[in-house]
């Protein structure tokens, strides 16, 4: 899906083309966003900022969608987005926008935030999977590479059943932020081997990376740290070292 196999996962309000662009020395992909596509998830938006959060809020997010990823045309990274939506139609619309550009097409079943899952987004999708895997089906027919991001630990919901459904819909990977549940990124690889799987949270160094990647993680990803230039390599580093072992 992208090499190096390191990704700069989103950061609400800051994670745009020119965050991709200065992260782009040592990922192979980075994912703009997360952006709230209809109104109920820009209502939440709304709400988060009130409080003191960072988050885009742009007039036209699809427009503005477009316009970040037509930003990057010339670096050297595979974009994605990652989007908040309470319906399938913004999601075929952002899809297909990914499609044209070779863009990942990124459904947030992740944001936690209460004025988020309020409206039904985030979170909310891993225990309505009927309907997360209606948004996989819709991105995955416009021919864009469908990516869902997940958390760990969220009451009620078997990841790795998850992972199966989305499998099927269409999706073709998972990022799985594992939050103090590294092990359920191998019980995902294992339950939908199809899926290109990226693990997340607490990528810092060799020792973080070679757990995610001898779980059976396809690539791992940079949150917070993703803006520090120190942490890229020390991780781009670790990983291109995990792979270039001859057992690999």
């Amino acid at each position: 899906m992208f090499t190096p196999r390191v990704a700069l996962a989103s950061l609400s309000g800051e994670a745009d083309a020119a965050w991709a662009r200065a992260g782009s020395d040592h990922a192979g992909a980075a994912f703009l966003g997360g952006v709230a596509i209809d109104e109920a998830t820009r209502e939440g938006a709304r709400a988060l900022v009130e409080r003191d959060r960072e988050e885009f809020l742009p007039a036209d997010p699809i427009g503005f969608v477009a316009d970040e990823l037509d930003a990057l045309a010339d670096v050297p990274i595979r974009p994605g987005v990652n989007v908040r939506s309470t319906t399938p139609d913004p999601v075929r619309e952002v899809a297909q926008i990914c499609a044209d550009r070779g863009a990942i097409l990124e459904i947030n079943a992740h944001c936690r935030q209460a004025e988020i899952c309020a409206v039904g987004g985030g979170e909310t999708l891993l225990r309505e999977t009927d309907r997360l895997c209606e948004y996989v089906a819709v991105a995955a027919d416009t021919g864009a590479p469908v990516s869902v991001k997940v958390r760990t630990e969220v009451p009620g919901v078997d990841l790795a059943q998850t992972a199966r459904r989305a499998a099927d819909a269409g999706a073709d990977a998972i990022h799985i932020d594992a939050m103090d549940s590294e092990a359920v990124v191998g019980d995902v690889a294992e339950a939908a081997p199809d899926l290109f799987v990226i693990a997340n949270n607490e990528v810092r160094d060799r020792e973080s990376v070679r757990e995610y990647l001898d779980l059976g993680a396809d690539a791992v990803s940079l949150g917070r740290p993703s803006t520090d230039p120190r942490v890229r390599r020390r991780v781009g580093r670790a990983v291109d070292a995990w792979f270039a072992e001859p057992s690999r």
